[in-house]
């Protein structure tokens, strides 16, 4: 039951590191260094700075939860319950728990076990798939009742990531492995790491402090013993490297999950690109500014009028710089709190033409489709979403496509593949889950009579004719 997500980022497989299947590493720590920098310089540094480390780890290890997730897996081809696991921590005397939306994505039961050997049923809050985070709120004992009075929880607080330095002492906390919890000690490796399409909100920590599988969601603490990191990717091979998202991307995301049950991003799209981009050997003039790559089709920018290779200098009068391509998660950011529905002025400069124009961001809304499993087809489906699928969208803005083929079933019989948009099922034409889900139930409830049926599908673009045999139940065999 380990479900592996890979990245290619510089040179290595980078990989969500909680849920019991996948890796990470983590960093935290800030100007606490005056005890930390008197390590071996005095006959009692040692135990100083083991006071140190226990001090700060006081404060946040009884925070610490294992967490335990019944999720639904849609990507085998039929709907599958897989128990997976994590960590996170409580962050709110009331019991809110911080962890990773990984963690908890498609969860139907989650489980919660604290220091003290209690073991508590919670609730998703709210999540975000952007900044892979999410809020749990524990709810009662399991097989008890919910306390009639509030329960007051031991929490940890957070730090500011923003100062930062590389060096200083970290620790990350969690449940590596499902053993309920540990801890390990490191170090800051690098205060701002860019990881490719994984660091569109966010820039990452990065860590050598150990972790292992089942790590993801839990704390990484400073040695304040306060909390500036949430664990969450790592490196299959190559050395100690982990990664975490900093608590200055967390604590917006987490006031907007509290009061609305998630974060509302507005959408531009805009594709930026740094000033100096050392990796395509690309350099712009200026030291102010974020370059505009590309404008999404249909999108608030394209209508707004802004063509790649503008120079964004201004947003409502602030100003904006991305040198590099460490500083353009900040410039997304910026982007994506922007109010929706509402003109923005942009300062650009067109060359050496200095321009302004107006900008209407809209809500960017789900950045996942719906799945659904279809029984005796022996597959799932999930509607297209823009973001989470653009290739599929470029040839369709609104439908439905195989997600998953279970093997052997009736759909890999028949040569479905992964990735084809599903256009008409016998004489029903199929644009949203609705339709999809009355043609399945129609064929499925005719299967006697008529086992064949006549899929059309769009493959890379192709229409194509497939004939699925339904008559076999493969949940039988």
């Amino acid at each position: 039951m380990h479900r592996i997500y890979h990245w290619a980022a510089v040179g290595a497989l980078v990989v969500l590191a909680g849920c019991k299947e996948i890796q990470m590493r983590d960093d935290g720590g800030s100007e606490r260094s005056a005890g930390v920098r008197a390590l071996g310089s005095t006959p009692g540094a040692n135990e100083d700075f083991r006071q140190i480390i226990n001090a700060a780890k006081a404060k946040v290890f009884p925070a610490v939860v294992f967490i335990k997730c019944v999720s639904q897996d849609y990507g085998v081809g039929e709907k599958v319950s897989r128990e997976v696991s994590g960590s996170g921590v409580i962050i709110s005397a009331k019991g809110e728990v911080l962890t990773n939306w990984h963690v908890v994505d498609k969860a139907v039961e989650v489980r919660c076990l604290l220091i003290d050997g209690r073991a508590m049923e919670a609730k998703v809050l709210g999540s975000d798939k952007d900044t892979d985070l999410a809020l749990l709120q524990l709810v009662k004992p399991l097989g008890g009742e919910a306390p009639k009075v509030a329960e007051v929880f031991q929490f940890a607080k957070f730090g500011d990531s923003s100062k930062l330095h590389e060096g200083e002492f970290v620790m990350a906390m969690g449940a590596p492995w499902g053993l309920s919890r540990s801890v390990s000690l490191g170090i800051i490796s690098c205060t701002k790491r860019y990881l490719p399409e994984t660091s569109e909100y966010s820039i990452w920590l990065q860590t050598d402090a150990a972790i292992s599988p089942g790590n993801s969601g839990g704390p990484l603490v400073n040695s304040s013993g306060e909390v500036i990191g949430v664990n969450t990717r790592g490196i299959m091979a190559g050395g100690d490297m982990g990664f975490a998202v900093p608590s200055e991307t967390i604590q917006p995301v987490i006031e907007q999950i509290r009061f609305g049950g998630k974060v509302s991003w507005s959408w531009t799209g805009l594709q930026l690109q740094p000033l100096k981009d050392f990796n395509r050997n690309v350099y712009f003039e200026g030291n102010d500014g974020v370059i505009v790559a590309e404008t999404d089709p249909e999108s608030p920018a394209r209508r707004a009028g802004i063509q790649p290779r503008d120079r964004i200098l201004k947003i409502n009068d602030v100003a904006v710089a991305a040198i590099t391509d460490e500083d353009l998660p900040d410039a997304r950011r910026m982007l994506g709190l922007l109010p929706k529905n509402a003109p923005v002025k942009l300062d650009i400069l067109r060359g050496t033409t200095p321009m302004k124009l107006d900008l209407t961001p809209r809500e960017k809304g789900q950045v996942e489709g719906e799945s659904f499993a279809c029984a005796r087809w022996d597959l799932t489906v999930r509607t297209i979403n823009q973001f989470d699928n653009p290739d599929l969208y470029f040839h369709r803005k609104v439908g439905v496509f195989v997600y998953g083929i279970k093997y052997p079933g009736n759909a890999s019989s028949s040569g479905l593949q992964q990735e084809d948009i599903i256009m008409q099922v016998e004489s029903m034409p199929v644009k949203t889950l609705d339709d999809l889900k009355k043609a399945h139930e129609a064929t499925v409830a005719n299967h006697l009579d008529k086992p064949r049926i006549m899929v059309r599908v769009l493959r890379d673009g192709k229409m194509r004719q497939v004939v699925m045999d339904i008559s076999r139940d493969h949940t039988k065999d």
